[in-house]
């Protein structure tokens, strides 16, 4: 008896050995090839010669707020389980520069929206301590970081989110218990901030520039010369393209500039260039060279000059046998500065223009030998440019050495 169920069983897996293979070879259990790639781009599934997963922002004809919107929108309506929502968040972290929405904290709402809900959120506190869920919840920090560096201050729809995602003692939630105790702080910690939006027009963007750079309220700034319209042959008016001249001068750098010894030179260099968020702009200095140690006057102190903050403090301490009785401090004096001035061709013929103007409040300029020290001619105000490739969906920069590498 048990020798016939032996031999039976026997029997019965070599002729399902024999049939395996035909099996497999039939249409209903043929496999079909499943390839991944890195998380800088989606998961991409082959089938029947096609992709399935496409670059979501790819279609969208005009990149605004609108269409970005309409993104996430298609695709938290396209699956329930938002299979992929890692990859799909990251590489819209990545395109918000170019769709303009990286300064908005609705958009970064409905990004976070895109996560699915109570799903990551830890059950005990195993699962707490061991990182539930670790490649979701660094998303989300990277998204947070994103804000972060736009200056982007979440509001109490962001913490409801990463609550209802990851639980009040996920890292998401630290991170935005961290953002909301230090940018109340530093808000409004520059007395001097620099406006999102800078002037469009360059006699504007000139203008608020040499603001910055003035330290003196009193400082009045000149406008000398401006785009000009001329009368054609037919009688039209047409605007010619004319390089725009914008100085400033402070009456103490007035009262300067006329004790100057008409026998010295002056010296106008540049152009010096200053950075406005990530705008560029080059401007140019009045200045001379100081004067030799035997020709300079000490000016008595005047201790009514300023009573909040003297200028001299005779203070009597008792000092140790340790300490030193003099200081080594180098003191570097570069001679005094009587103007500045920005404008859009920095040749010699339109630094003279704005020498010429200023003979007007300071006519002794007009007996001061003036020296140009120019430099290469500097460049319309420029933009930083586009940010780099990155190695992969967390923002981080490739070395030269592996694109080279890459590349070979």
């Amino acid at each position: 008896m048990h020798c016939a169920r032996c031999l039976l069983r026997v029997l019965g897996q070599s002729v399902y050995r024999a049939a395996r293979p035909s099996l497999l070879r039939s249409p209903q259990h043929r496999q079909v090839p499943r390839r991944f790639r890195s998380n800088d781009t989606p998961a991409e599934f082959v089938g029947s010669g096609t992709a399935v997963a496409r670059d979501p922002f790819a279609g969208a004809e005009h990149k605004s707020k609108a269409s970005f919107a309409e993104a996430l929108r298609a695709f938290a309506e396209a699956d329930v389980r938002r299979r992929g929502h890692v990859e799909f968040i990251y590489a819209a972290l990545m395109k918000m520069p170019e769709f303009g929405v990286e300064r908005d904290l609705a958009v970064y709402n409905q990004l976070l929206d895109v996560f699915p809900k109570e799903v990551f959120v830890p059950r005990n506190f195993i699962q707490r301590m061991f990182n539930h869920y670790p490649r979701q919840q660094e998303c989300a920090v990277q998204l947070l970081e994103q804000m972060e560096n736009y200056g982007v201050m979440p509001n109490v729809e962001t913490k409801v989110l990463l609550v209802r995602i990851f639980g009040d003692k996920g890292h998401p939630v630290r991170k935005y218990q961290r953002i909301m105790y230090w940018f109340p702080k530093f808000k409004h910690a520059n007395p001097f901030p620099v406006p999102q939006r800078l002037p469009e027009d360059p006699v504007e963007l000139a203008r608020f520039s040499l603001k910055r750079i003035a330290d003196d309220l009193d400082a009045r700034v000149t406008v000398y010369q401006t785009a000009r319209t001329d009368v054609s042959q037919s009688g039209g008016e047409q605007t010619a393209a004319a390089p725009h001249i914008v100085g400033i001068q402070s009456p103490e750098q007035m009262g300067l500039l006329g004790e100057h010894d008409p026998d010295r030179p002056v010296l106008v260099e540049g152009p010096f260039p200053l950075w406005l968020r990530k705008t560029c702009v080059h401007y140019y200095v009045l200045r001379a060279e100081p004067a030799p140690p035997e020709e300079r006057a000490e000016e008595p102190y005047d201790p009514e000059r300023c009573f909040d903050y003297p200028l001299q403090l005779d203070l009597d301490l008792d000092r140790d046998l340790g300490d030193m009785d003099t200081l080594d401090v180098e003191d570097l004096d570069e001679g005094p500065v009587y103007a500045m001035c920005m404008t859009s061709q920095g040749d010699q013929a339109t630094l003279n223009r704005w020498i010429s103007g200023l003979q007007e409040s300071n006519p002794i300029l007009g007996r001061i030998p003036t020296l140009f020290r120019l430099r290469a001619a500097a460049a319309p105000p420029r933009e930083l440019p586009a940010e780099s490739p990155t190695d992969d969906s967390l923002g981080r920069e490739t070395p030269p050495e592996e694109a080279r590498r890459s590349a070979n």
